[in-house]
């Protein structure tokens, strides 16, 4: 009975917010970012310039990548 109450509504398909090449994007962003903080570590002079400079242009890159993974639409 309860079921003639309620009308008839179409049934509609949800779309992943994400899609592969997004995950992908994702998981090389993180991989980024771990190898920027690795870079960061060691026992050389604190002011080199792997520790000062490439690291962590390397940190923000992994951070952009994922930006854009996060903004970029599913295929």
């Amino acid at each position: 009975m309860a079921s003639k109450d309620i009308p008839n509504k179409e049934i509609k398909e949800e779309a992943f917010a994400f899609g592969k090449s997004n995950y992908q994007l994702l998981l090389a962003s993180i991989a980024v970012v771990v190898l920027g903080f690795i870079l960061m570590i060691g026992d050389i002079d604190i002011y080199d310039f792997r520790k000062t400079i490439l690291a962590p242009i390397i940190v923000l890159a992994g951070f952009a990548i994922g930006f854009f993974a996060i903004l970029t639409k599913p295929e």
